[in-house]
């Protein structure tokens, strides 16, 4: 019987459930891919590049899912956020070593410029997410070379992905700016594009992860050009 006095749905908070447990599912999916892999490689070129392909995918689903629950705890205030004194180079080296055998299957050059020394203070999880978000993404569009390099520049650590592909569309690279949160790219023109499925929810999440990390009153960014190194699209992390 209904009294009429049934609480409402609070459906973010059921879509956040549904996400988490999607997310696990599709976690002990790529492991199990992984396994079979290993315990059946794959016997050529062919077979090899499906596998790459499967697990590109599968990788890239499992980001968002990631990034959409990562953005609901932000924005309930249950993001914990751990900054701890890292090794750069080791965190970089580690996400590229994630996708080797896609970048092989793709026969994309990586380049990893980082000082072995340089250490910085970050939430280690939320920045190696962020990273290799970024590197999936430049993978997806760069021709055949990768160039990742960190460095010190005005106090701030600068960790910088580059491709030779085509570049971020226009409306999304904010030359010499800064983007300041989902007001400042949805003052972008295309935030959902329907013919590339780009929801521009990466960009969101990156943008929120850099904006976490704080010290002494500033804050973390990202920003977005085209050009040098390599002549495609540059993404930048910039961490206080």
């Amino acid at each position: 019987m209904n009294s009429g006095s049934d609480p409402k749905i609070d459906f973010a908070t059921v879509l956040a459930s549904s996400v988490h447990d999607m997310k696990n599912s599709l976690g002990l999916l790529l492991n199990s891919v992984d396994s079979l892999c290993s315990a059946h490689p794959p016997n050529s070129p062919d077979d090899y590049a499906r596998y790459s392909q499967l697990n590109y995918e599968a990788s890239r689903v499992n980001n968002n899912l990631i990034q959409l629950l990562s953005i609901y705890r932000l924005q309930q205030d249950m993001l914990p956020l751990s900054v701890e004194e890292s090794y750069v180079s080791d965190l970089l080296q580690e996400q590229l070593a994630l996708n080797e055998p896609l970048l092989q299957a793709r026969q994309i050059v990586p380049e990893l410029d980082c000082d072995p020394e340089l250490i910085g203070f970050f939430d280690q999880q939320l920045i190696a997410g962020t990273i290799n978000n970024v590197i999936l993404n430049s993978i997806r569009y760069t021709r055949d070379r990768l160039h990742i390099r960190a460095f010190q520049q005005n106090d701030y650590l600068v960790i910088e992905v580059a491709d030779n592909g085509s570049g971020y569309p226009e409306q999304m690279c904010v030359q010499g700016q800064t983007l300041q949160g989902m007001e400042g790219i949805s003052s972008n023109q295309g935030v959902v594009n329907f013919g590339s499925g780009s929801t521009q929810l990466g960009l969101y999440f990156s943008t929120e992860i850099a904006r976490l990390h704080q010290q002494n009153g500033r804050s973390g960014y990202i920003d977005l050009t085209n050009g040098e190194p390599l002549g495609g699209g540059v993404f930048r992390l910039h961490l206080p």
